[in-house]
Formats: C-alpha cells, sequence, structure tokens
C-alpha cells in the first residue's frame, strides 16, 4: 500500500461558538493555549503521516494559512485546499482528489479532538487493507449524529442522524480510506440538507461489497463545536499536564496541582490551583485561579477568581467581584465591573468585546 496522506477540514463556520468564530476560525481556539487544528496535525504527524493537506474556506483561510504555515514546525508538508461551499464531506474528499491522487489517506475534522492519536488506527488499516475503517464512539444521544449498525466489527449500514438508532455507537471524526471513496462520492445525491453525506458514500461501498471497518475508540474523543464541549477538552488535555514553571512567582504567591507557567508571565500575590496554563508575559495580580483554566498569552487577570474557563491572548479581567466560571473569552476582550453585590457569570465573548458588569 502507498504511505498515506493526511486530509484535515478546516473551512466549517463554527456557528454554535459564534461570537469568537464571527473573527477567528473554530479550528484556531486554543485548548490549554494550543489550537484546536494543531492538536490534529501533530497526531497525523505522529502516526508517520506528514503529506497533509488542509481544507480551507475563502473567510478563514488566510488566518489557518498564517498559523500552520508550510508544516514545517510540525514536521508536515502542508497544502491547503479551498473548497468554495460547505457543502458536505463527501464534496470536501472530491475537492482533494488532485491532491490525494491514488493514495489511501486519513481524514480528520479540524475541530476534533482524540486522547489516543492515530497510530493504532493507522496500523490497523495498513495491515487489514479495507476500503474504509472508521471510527465509532459510543454516545448518550445517537440521534444526534451519524450511527453505525454492527455485525460483528463489519458494518452493515450507517445512519445520519436516525429517529430510532440501531445501536448508540457514533461515528467520530476520522475516518481512513482507500482511493475507492471518491468513486462513491461521485454518485451521490445531495442529502435532504443541500450536502453531499460521507456516511451516504461509505453506505455505498457497503452495498457495493467492498470492506469497510470499523474499530471502537479509546480514550476519549471532543467535538469542539460548542462552548461546553471546548471546556470540556481543556480539562482532558489540561488533566495530563506535566508541571512546567518559567516565569516568575513572587513570594505571597502560590502554586497548587500541576500548572504550567510560561516564560515572561509572572504571578504577583496570587493562588493558581491546577491543573491551569498561564502563556507567556501573562500577568496574575491578587487573583485566584482555579482548575483546569487556560489563560493566553499577555493576559492581564487582576483581583478576580476563574476557574474552568479559557481565556484568549491580550484580554484583560479585572476587579470582577465574583468568581467567573465555565467562560471563554475572546482575544483582547476587556472584563471589568463597578461596584455592586456579586454573582456568579458564565460568558461566550467574543474577540475586542468590552464589557463591564454594573
Amino acid at each position: 500500500m502507498e504511505p498515506l496522506k493526511g486530509l484535515i477540514l478546516s473551512g466549517g463556520a463554527g456557528t454554535r461558538l459564534r461570537p469568537i468564530t464571527h473573527t477567528s476560525a473554530k479550528q484556531l481556539v486554543p485548548v490549554a493555549n494550543k489550537p484546536v487544528l494543531f492538536y490534529g496535525i501533530e497526531a497525523l504527524v505522529d502516526a508517520g503521516v506528514t503529506e497533509i493537506g488542509i481544507i480551507i474556506a475563502p473567510e478563514t483561510g488566510e488566518e489557518i494559512r498564517v498559523a500552520a504555515g508550510d508544516g514545517s514546525q510540525f514536521g508536515a508538508e502542508i497544502t491547503y485546499i479551498v473548497q468554495d461551499k460547505p457543502a458536505g464531506l463527501a464534496h470536501a474528499v472530491l475537492t482533494a482528489a488532485d491532491f490525494i491522487g491514488d493514495s489511501p489517506f486519513v481524514m480528520y475534522l479540524g475541530d476534533n479532538l482524540l486522547r489516543d492519536g492515530l497510530r493504532g488506527l493507522v496500523a490497523t488499516f495498513l495491515a487489514d487493507e479495507p476500503e474504509a475503517l472508521i471510527l465509532l464512539t459510543p454516545v448518550d444521544d445517537p440521534s444526534s449524529y451519524g450511527v453505525a449498525e454492527l455485525d460483528g466489527e463489519r458494518i452493515v449500514r450507517l445512519i445520519e442522524k436516525p429517529k430510532d438508532p440501531p445501536s448508540n455507537l457514533a461515528l467520530v471524526g476520522v475516518y481512513l480510506f482507500s482511493s475507492s471513496i471518491f468513486d462513491a462520492a461521485r454518485g451521490l445525491e445531495p442529502s435532504w440538507r443541500g450536502e453531499y453525506e460521507i456516511t451516504e458514500a461509505i453506505q455505498a461501498l457497503i452495498d457495493d461489497g467492498q470492506r469497510v471497518q470499523s474499530e471502537v475508540v479509546s480514550g476519549w474523543w471532543k467535538d469542539t463545536g460548542q462552548l461546553a464541549d471546548m471546556l470540556e477538552a481543556n480539562r482532558l488535555v489540561l488533566e495530563e499536564l506535566q508541571t512546567r514553571l518559567e516565569g516568575e512567582i513572587d513570594e505571597e504567591s502560590r502554586v497548587e496541582g500541576r500548572v504550567v507557567l510560561e516564560p515572561g508571565a509572572s504571578l504577583v500575590r496570587s493562588v493558581v490551583r491546577g491543573p491551569a496554563v498561564i502563556g507567556a508575559g501573562a500577568v496574575i495580580e491578587d487573583s485566584y485561579l482555579g482548575p483546569y483554566t487556560s489563560i493566553g498569552a499577555e493576559v492581564q487577570v487582576r483581583r478576580a477568581e476563574i476557574e474552568h474557563s479559557i481565556i484568549l491572548s491580550g484580554s484583560v479581567v479585572e476587579d470582577l467581584g465574583t468568581r467567573m466560571e465555565a467562560s471563554l473569552l475572546g482575544r483582547n476582550v476587556k472584563l471589568t465591573r463597578s461596584d455592586g453585590p456579586p454573582k456568579t457569570l458564565r460568558l461566550l465573548v467574543g474577540d475586542s468585546s468590552e464589557i463591564e458588569i454594573v
């Protein structure tokens, strides 16, 4: 079998993470201070897949090009492929036909995170040589996903968002294909939502008697498309943090648990309870940072309590008078309050906003 290529889909509009994604690609929103997209690129490279195509949308593509570059920072070679309209995953596959050629390939949704990476999956695919290998995970609400009906490990059929699910095994955003998927995708009609569905292309392979295998995901998997998922992914990644304190910590500050303090960051009269990560140049003063918090570069936090939140670079949080939790602040946000009784805050705030709590 030829070496695998990688295809990362990084085009979607991110409507469920607005207003953050009005100004930024959802795949670049950071988890534990690293863009979600980068985890996908690193997972491919770790599995030996270094020739990677990234599907981008005209609106957010330039930002993704600037962030990921030519791939050399990851040990990869990246080609960018513009998908002119979001017409479904099978359409994205066809858009990449020239890049893929006759190679087998891994398709990875750019806003997904897999704890255990892709190495095992790629090894299975190379050993068994099926036409497709898809990853499944048990979910509580299968009617929200593409769901698989199985006979042993063999997939009998796939159903997109079924009203009466045949199992609780949903498709995870990782697929391995031989080039036969292209013919299957070319034969599709648009679905009821006007998209060319990858589930229907895989079903066409099954109906044609081709071998489609599945594997149930080990470890956790997260689609970071919504705030709750983003915060949960942040928590899961921070769970595996190793302490690294390279910034300044004054005598009146205390660090408990696993904390990363990047160079140039400083703690002044503050308590940080990990797991937490504090980016380069950030200043935490007279504050408490609780577990599962990611503070971006150059953020300033003064006289505030924050936990289980993500704050993107350049933001300022001051004088809240109440604890902020389960929140995501965009870049260069300024959040302050005037005097008044404290209440708990839950916020999803876009870039360059200014909020005063009265």
